[in-house]
């Protein structure tokens, strides 16, 4: 805060009150963050990748048709170059195989992606599986 006297502005020595709470809510919560990444770093065990696909929705396309997905990583480690094989099966035939790569799949956490395909999925089985990952 500046004060006036006879026209020349001075700095006020005390600080306001709401300066100190300011600045010890900041620090506790900083101090907070530290301790739970700290906590975090030291107690939780690395576990590899564990992928699950989620199909989402089917389309019909102009280049043919999209099979929508999600991939789920619940592990703690990050997967890179993960690698997700679709299969349109009649029976115990495979009418059409395609992949997609994934550059990573985070911890903890999904991607969405799509694989396409020519023949129409109505009516026969599609098999969306992550097929591999390499250690980032």
């Amino acid at each position: 805060m500046t004060k006036s006297e006879q026209g020349h502005h001075r700095e006020r020595q005390d600080p306001h009150w709401i300066e100190w709470l300011t600045g010890i809510v900041s620090a506790l919560l900083v101090a907070a963050m530290h301790g739970w990444l700290t906590w975090e770093a030291f107690t939780r065990a690395p576990t590899p990748p564990d992928l699950v696909v989620t199909v989402l929705t089917v389309e019909k396309t102009t280049a043919g048709h999209r099979v929508a997905f999600d991939i789920y990583n619940t592990a703690t480690t990050t997967a890179a170059a993960v690698t997700v094989v679709g299969r349109l099966r009649e029976g115990n035939r495979v009418i059409e195989e395609n992949d997609v790569t994934f550059d990573y799949v985070a911890a903890e956490s999904k991607s969405a992606g799509a694989i396409l395909f020519q023949n129409d999925p109505a009516g026969r089985t599609v098999d969306i599986q992550p097929a591999g990952y390499t250690d980032p």
